[in-house]
């Protein structure tokens, strides 16, 4: 059974050089602010953690992984400045994610939207079962994902992130995500993935850190600019979710 917290629940474990954070929202996991602040300082404070060589990010619950930033919050944005800071969370997640010193490996149990993609997309490795169906329906409420728009498409590519982000009514199963790059493994269930994810994090534990922190360092050329881009982009997105147009939109879905 997963949290009924209102501003969700985050939870850390270390055993063995392995690091797991868990998240919850009784929304689909979905995220509040509060929430996506104190992620990014749990992945501040565990890149600084030398006795942790791999990071686990999994959610609560047998159902979605995440169904991005919060509807409820997004709908309370009044002005440009207060736009800005609730698209920055998912910024400063994923850019958290990106100079993390550790490889992160994601699980994927269920389905995942909008920022949920994203949080995927910065992960280093990811185990997902047959029904995490992926999607990215901003455009359906008239904004944009241009804050994970980077993530995604250093993982599916830009012909990826056309595919899915143009198609924002369209689940993309498990297999289609594997194929283009964005899972890694796909498992029949949960329990077959959980197996294969604890001897896989294991054995990566057990390797040389330094030669792990080396190897994310790699994996990550390139991105160097992100700080400030995904930044920029948060503004852009703010402003678009104050057009007459999504609110409209965002009303008629909350109805």
């Amino acid at each position: 059974m997963g949290t009924t917290r209102a501003n969700g629940s985050l939870y850390t474990n270390i055993q063995n050089g392995v690091a797991t954070v868990e998240f919850g929202h009784p929304a689909s996991n979905s995220f509040v602010s509060e929430m996506l602040d104190r992620l990014t300082k749990i992945l501040r404070d565990l890149s600084e953690n030398t006795e942790v060589s791999v990071i686990i990010l999994k959610s609560e619950g047998d159902r979605a992984f995440c169904a991005g930033a919060s509807f409820d919050e997004l709908l309370s944005v009044s002005n440009p400045r207060e736009g800005t800071v609730f698209f920055s969370g998912f910024a400063h997640v994923i850019n958290a994610m990106r100079k993390c010193a550790q490889p992160i490996i994601g699980r994927v149990q269920g389905k995942a939207v909008g920022g949920g993609v994203g949080l995927i997309s910065a992960c280093d490795y990811v185990f997902a079962t047959e029904d995490a169906a992926v999607r990215l329906s901003e455009l359906t409420i008239g904004i944009a994902p241009l804050v994970i728009a980077p993530a995604v498409k250093r993982k599916i590519g830009a012909s990826g992130l056309s595919e899915l982000s143009l198609a924002p009514t369209e689940w993309k199963n498990a297999y289609w995500a594997k194929d283009k790059g964005l899972f890694s493994k796909v498992f029949p269930n949960i329990k077959e993935m959980d197996k294969e994810l604890d001897f896989f994090s294991s054995q990566l534990a057990a390797y040389n850190r330094e030669a792990l922190v080396a190897l994310k360092k790699v994996l990550w050329e390139g991105a160097e600019t992100w700080d400030e881009l995904l930044l920029n982009r948060a503004a852009i997105t703010g402003e678009l979710a104050l057009s007459e147009q999504t609110r409209k939109a965002m009303e008629a879905f909350k109805k």
